[in-house]
Order: C-alpha cells, then sequence, then structure tokens
C-alpha cells in the first residue's frame, strides 16, 4: 500500500506527531490552513467515510473526543475550532486516508468553501 497517512503512522515518514495511541496518530498538517492545524487519522486504514463499517464506530468517535482533547491542550476550545472531514475530490479530500482536520486559532468564515 502506498498511503502516506500509513507510512506516517507506522513512522516510515517523519510528522510534528501531538498525540499518539493504539487507535489514532495525530500530527501537524504540513499546509495549515489556520494557526492550529492538527490532522488526526485512524491507524487502521480506511480510504473513505464511504468505507466505515459498524466495526468502525468506536475508532471515529474517538478521532472526535481526542480532536478535543488536543483542542483544550492547544488552548483554542474557549474561542473556538472546527473539525473537518472531507469524502472524496469535490470535497478537497486528497489523501485517501480517513483524516480529522482540526482548525484553530482564528476566526473562521461561512459558509468554508
Amino acid at each position: 500500500m502506498d498511503c502516506i497517512f500509513c507510512k506516517i503512522a507506522k513512522k516510515e515518514i517523519p510528522s510534528k506527531i501531538v498525540y499518539e495511541d493504539d487507535k489514532c496518530l495525530a500530527f501537524e498538517d504540513i499546509n495549515p490552513q489556520a494557526p492550529v492545524h492538527i490532522l488526526v487519522i485512524p491507524k487502521k486504514h480506511i480510504a473513505t467515510t464511504l468505507d466505515l463499517g459498524e466495526e468502525d464506530k468506536e475508532v471515529i468517535g474517538h478521532l472526535v473526543v481526542i480532536a478535543a482533547q488536543i483542542a483544550k491542550e492547544k488552548q483554542i476550545a474557549d474561542s473556538g475550532y472546527r473539525l473537518v472531514i472531507n469524502t472524496n475530490r469535490d470535497a478537497g479530500q486528497t489523501v485517501f486516508h480517513v483524516h480529522l482536520h482540526l482548525l484553530g486559532g482564528r476566526v473562521m468564515s461561512w459558509p468554508p468553501g
């Protein structure tokens, strides 16, 4: 498999890791769109949200819980932050491994795209 996020999870490609446990990894985005831009990924390869199964409910929920924990640690929780999961190309997904964007540290506009 030639998935860059799988390689990051296996430590084959260096990254600035901010959190890791047995289910997920969180690291700084190399092209940040906000002062805080962290990617939270499951260690299990899942290409898109369309590929999620019943067995993945726990890990996807875990990503959200960890993102909230990181938002508190990065001191963006009180002012607000955004969580984004893009699915497929038209939505902006460029790496086909489910990942959650944690964005904060600035005012976000709406609509986002």
